[in-house]
């Protein structure tokens, strides 16, 4: 009786397919060392798959996880998405592995075409201090600075950081994000640092951000706001922030007087910029994520695997 699952059959399956999968061997190499035809080698080899005994997975190499990478660019539709493994446990830590990782992948795909803008977070300044050299390119600043007590890094040092790995021209600017006033911020803007650096704007192609919970702890923008500020922008129904872009829960950009107060690019500006590449980690930071996501203003992405999961389920 010609028996297909009995285990002669099985060990010519898996020895089939093992050099097949394995080795390398193409199916007319495997059929005349098992004195088969190339028909009968490709049925086990399909039958091997079918039936369990071939399993195939997306490999992950070092701290990457590539196929939740891969499901993660699909289904937001991202020019580019890495999710990384790396535990929740240390936020210092996880800033410096995605940065890590964020510093390769800009490594990788930028070009001396591009006009880089690069904004102040401290995921942004873990990654400005990885870079390996870049393209030569010119690097502008797209916020000024928020001052915290922990922070390492102001706005420039993270661009003057990314502008010596490009060797390109940098445009930079000492003022801080947020002011007191509408009409000292409108002065600022006038001044010829500030105009020169918006100046460049339409000329980005490419711009690094954070990306902000509006709760206490989870948005540097956040702590440097007044309590009053807080406050209004919750009741507009903020829940998250990309480099003083503030959006609602479902991605809608919103507009508030806190903004002429800032000194930063603002919505329609990066809409306008092809590859918006946001570096985001955090748990709790999730329903920030999605809405950045939702927004339209997005078009990268370097998080967490743990982030990445949540998600893609809540997707």
């Amino acid at each position: 009786m010609n028996r297909t699952n009995g285990p002669a059959a099985l060990v010519l399956s898996a020895s089939v397919a093992r050099r097949y999968y394995l080795d390398g061997r193409s199916k007319l190499e495997i059929a005349e060392e098992f004195q088969l035809s190339r028909f009968k080698v490709a049925r086990l080899i399909d039958a091997a798959r079918e039936s369990g005994l071939v399993r195939i997975e997306i490999g992950r190499p070092g701290l990457i996880d590539v196929d939740l990478s891969a499901r993660l660019q699909e289904r937001f539709g991202l020019g580019h998405a890495v999710a990384v493994d790396v535990g929740d446990d240390d936020a210092a830590a996880v800033r410096r592995h995605l940065g890590q990782v964020a510093a390769e992948l800009l490594a990788e795909v930028i070009t001396a075409d591009d006009v880089l803008g690069v904004a102040w977070s401290r995921s942004v300044g873990a990654m400005a201090q990885a870079l390996p050299r870049l393209a030569r390119v010119p690097v502008t600043q797209l916020t000024g600075a928020v001052s915290l007590p922990d922070a390492d890094d102001s706005s420039i040092d993270i661009v003057r950081d990314v502008a010596r790995a490009a060797g390109g021209p940098a445009y930079v600017f000492y003022a801080p994000f947020t002011l007191p006033d509408a009409a000292t911020a409108r002065t600022l803007r006038r001044q010829r640092e500030v105009a020169a650096a918006f100046a460049q704007l339409p000329r980005v192609t490419r711009a690094v951000v954070g990306v902000g919970m509006w709760a206490a702890g989870h948005s540097t923008l956040y702590e440097a706001a007044s309590e009053a500020d807080r406050r209004a922008l919750r009741s507009l129904g903020v829940c998250a922030e990309v480099s003083g872009v503030f959006l609602t829960e479902s991605g809608e950009a919103v507009d508030c007087p806190l903004r002429e107060r800032m000194i930063g690019i603002d919505a329609e500006q990066m809409r306008a910029i092809p590859e918006v590449l946001v570096i985001a980690y955090g748990r709790v930071k999730v329903p920030a994520v999605r809405a950045a996501l939702r927004s339209g203003l997005v078009d990268g992405l370097v998080t967490q695997t743990v982030v990445a999961r949540a998600l893609l389920e809540a997707a």
